[in-house]
């Protein structure tokens, strides 16, 4: 949380002093590949929820498994089998679906956060641009962790026995809880001040009209 912090810290004197142009076309193909690792995180956590459930994968046959990996991108067949076959104790693991819980709800409310200060009116290009760096770094640093907790649960992935994998799992669980905890207090933040401008805005708006100014 201290790394983020100090992100934080930034936040409140970029707003004032960022004038960064927009995004570019690197940064927009950049986002377009966030875009599909949310896609990764969903089937995954799809997988995931599957295998709690108690279904076997196997018994489908080795095309459902294929057809599990197909779209924007592959999970690899070695990981899926080795997802199988990894020990009980780590592979039911309970923090392992809050993992991709917490990191589903980290998508998906940075890009409802981004969308809505993009469409507010409240922010400049330039608190705009750093505000979204902010959010691309998280993310990326999401999706770290959902590989490295894909490769931690996945047998003959890594030389570890259960308790290193559980403890590895311990803590990607521990850095994602930190991850969503500060993407919460940083969209909080940029909540209150979009509307602390918003009612600034309402009240110049008044007092034009009250004086009569038209521009």
């Amino acid at each position: 949380m201290k790394k983020y912090s100090k992100i934080f810290m930034l936040l409140a004197t970029s707003f004032a002093l960022f004038m960064i142009p927009g995004r570019s076309a690197a940064q927009e193909q950049e986002l377009q590949q966030l875009l599909l690792n949310m896609e990764k995180l969903t089937q995954l956590k799809s997988i995931l929820s599957d295998m709690q459930k108690g279904y076997y994968i196997y018994e489908q046959g080795y095309g459902a498994i294929s057809n599990l990996s197909k779209g924007n991108f592959d999970l690899h067949d070695t990981y899926l089998s080795g997802l199988l076959n990894v020990s009980p104790s780590v592979r039911n693991y309970s923090r392992i679906a809050d993992i991709v819980s917490m990191q589903s709800s980290l998508l998906r409310e940075y890009k409802a956060s981004d969308h809505l200060f993009r469409t507010s009116n409240t922010f400049s290009p330039g608190e705009l641009n750093y505000m979204g760096t902010v959010y691309e770094k998280l993310v990326s640093e999401t999706m770290e962790n959902v590989d490295e907790l894909a490769t931690v649960i996945a047998a003959g992935k890594l030389r570890m026995s259960d308790a290193e994998r559980l403890k590895a799992v311990d803590r990607i669980y521990n850095s994602s809880a930190d991850k969503l905890q500060f993407l919460r207090h940083f969209t909080r933040q940029g909540q209150i001040l979009s509307i602390q401008r918003a009612k600034e805005q309402s009240e110049i708006l008044k007092l034009k009209k009250l004086y009569g100014i038209v521009n």
